[in-house]
Order: structure tokens, then C-alpha cells, then sequence
């Protein structure tokens, strides 16, 4: 398990995760934008939920908010060594982010 803190106006980048991840929002507020097909979906978040980013699924964490958020992330199916992300690139579905 990770802690992850991102400070206000903080982006995750655009990522994905081979084994998915297992998200718990311990403070604060994040916005997820999930690059889908040809579309973006757009979620926010707050202390106290939980969401699950899904294995190769692409997504931007960004922090709109003014305080900094904290995640308690677990990811699953990572071999011991192995990286817990991939960076990605901007896949273009999401503009104005």
C-alpha cells in the first residue's frame, strides 16, 4: 500500500496500472479523467469514498481543489520489484485539462 499526497493545481499525469489500483481518498478531493474510446469520463472524489482504477485503464488524478489530497492506493498483481504505474500519453479525449 501506498500513501500518495498531490498539493492543489498537482496532476497525476496521464497513467495507467498493469494490476489495476484500489483507491481509498483519506483527505480531500481529487478529479478523475478516464480516457474512454473516444471519450472522457470525468468523476470527483472525496475523503471517505473509494474507486478502483482498472488494469490498463488510462487516467489524469488532478487536485482542483485548495487543499492537498491524500490516497491510501493498493496495487494488486504488481511483482515484487515491478513498477506500480505506466506512464501514458495524453490520448486527446480529455481537452482543457
Amino acid at each position: 500500500m501506498a500513501q500518495i499526497t498531490v498539493a492543489p493545481g498537482g496532476s497525476s499525469g496521464w497513467h495507467s496500472h498493469l494490476g489495476g489500483a484500489i483507491i481509498v481518498v483519506k483527505q480531500g478531493s481529487l478529479t478523475v479523467f478516464s480516457a474512454v474510446g473516444s471519450t472522457c469520463e470525468t468523476t470527483t472524489y472525496s475523503a471517505g469514498q473509494a474507486f478502483i482504477e482498472r488494469p490498463g485503464e488510462v487516467d489524469d488524478v488532478l487536485n482542483r481543489g485548495t487543499t492537498p489530497y491524500v490516497l491510501l492506493v493498493t496495487f494488486p498483481r504488481v511483482p515484487q520489484g515491478d513498477s506500480t504505474r505506466t506512464d501514458e500519453p495524453d490520448p486527446g479525449t480529455c481537452a482543457g485539462i
